[in-house]
């Protein structure tokens, strides 16, 4: 019985790619393949490099992919270099999460409110971003054969051979210049993150799909989620926190449009209130009376 081909359902895709053919429009990024180290444990080499000129900007022995060390590198490099136009990655953590939307990670959405525009490579095209893998082959060469002791050794190794790779390596696709020789500073400063501002209002749902307006004791539910919580307990999810993902999609129409198609009962239970029709009360003492003769629940007093 012939073998049937099994198809892996990833909902991963691949973004436009740029050309950036000039320094720091297109910044590549990604982890080099880990190996053991002298002591037994593994390293995580996080590299990146400006596309046009080939420069390599960062090459950092890390523990893991753990995100919280991928934030300190890159605010680190950010500061020393700049901001560049788009960073493009693969589809691999903790540059993209698969469990979320739009498959974006912490990581990710920092870059899109520091103003960086995100690029993918298909998965399974690393051809995609070949000059950044074809620095992984010249890396791995020369320093990970044989490999460093610890931690330490190994950046002392990756330190030599950035400095080597971008001011004595020519490149013949540069007309024989190096690295160095080509790449500019970037004119976009790091000057961390932006305030958050909330793109929802008070003002009443106007899709006439649901009236997901409840009116109950003059209270105003509209189609929108709670306020967004900022958290305060530590300053690195203070800046970079899943936050900042919340007002950013929550403003888009599609989702707005979806929670507008929502029953009134579900917007009320999602607000923790009970599901009351919508009724214009009249002033004066018949209102009760009103209310009950029409079905509805009679309005409560409202008590601030």
């Amino acid at each position: 019985m012939p073998w049937k081909e099994c198809s892996v359902t990833d909902d991963a895709q691949g973004t436009l790619l740029s050309l950036g053919q000039q320094p720091n429009e297109l910044w590549c990024t990604d982890y080099k393949g880990e190996f053991l180290l002298g002591n037994k444990k593994y390293c995580y080499p996080l590299t990146v490099t400006d596309h046009a000129s080939r420069f390599l900007l960062l090459c950092e022995a890390l523990e893991s992919t753990c995100e919280s060390l991928a934030f300190t590198a890159f605010q680190r490099l950010f500061q020393e270099r700049g901001l560049p136009v788009s960073i493009r990655s693969d589809n691999g953590v903790p540059f993209a999460s698969p469990n979320s939307l739009f498959n974006l990670s912490k990581l990710a959405v920092w870059w899109l409110r520091l103003g960086i525009t995100i690029e993918r490579i298909q998965p399974g095209h690393p051809q995609q971003n070949g000059r950044h893998e074809r620095m992984h082959l010249t890396l791995k060469t020369q320093t990970t054969r044989p490999a460093g002791l610890n931690s330490l050794q190994q950046q002392s190794k990756f330190d030599a051979f950035l400095e080597e790779f971008n001011n004595e390596r020519p490149h013949e696709a540069l007309g024989m210049q190096c690295p160095a020789e080509v790449y500019t500073p970037a004119t976009r400063h790091y000057r961390g993150l932006p305030e958050l501002s909330i793109p929802f209002t008070t003002a009443p749902c106007t899709s006439p799909a649901a009236d997901a307006s409840v009116c109950t004791a003059k209270k105003l539910i509209s189609a929108r989620c709670s306020p967004v919580k900022r958290w305060e307990s530590k300053k690195s999810k203070k800046e970079f926190g899943w936050s900042a993902l919340c007002s950013t999609i929550s403003a888009t129409s599609t989702w707005r449009k979806k929670l507008c198609n929502r029953s009134t009962t579900l917007l009320a239970q999602k607000c923790n209130l009970s599901p009351v029709r919508s009724v214009t009360y009249v002033s004066g003492p018949d209102q009760r009376r009103v209310a009950e003769e029409e079905g509805f629940e009679p309005p409560r007093p409202f008590r601030a």
